[in-house]
């Protein structure tokens, strides 16, 4: 009886997550203060929406505010890797 291999699995990497820092890391801080503005004036205007009883897309305010940690990291970073090398 000859033994047969079983086929071996793939780990599955968090690549969405990554990519989306990685996009992130790419940009200038200037660009990424930009983004952070309007991210909190759209986290802004979802909160007033959900208070009214408007927000259709419930989550979007999610997504909001994932992204905003993702930039405040992103920042965070730059700043820290700024100040070792200066």
């Amino acid at each position: 009886m000859a033994k047969t291999k079983k086929p071996v699995k793939k780990q599955k990497l968090s690549a969405k997550t990554s990519s989306k820092a990685d996009d992130l890391r790419g940009k200038t801080p200037d660009e990424l203060g930009t983004e952070l503005v309007k991210l909190k004036k759209e986290s802004f205007n979802l909160r007033f929406q959900r208070a009214n009883g408007q927000l259709e897309k419930t989550h979007r305010a999610r997504v909001v505010r994932r992204t905003i940690a993702r930039i405040e990291t992103v920042l965070t970073e730059q700043r820290r890797k700024a100040a070792a090398a200066g």
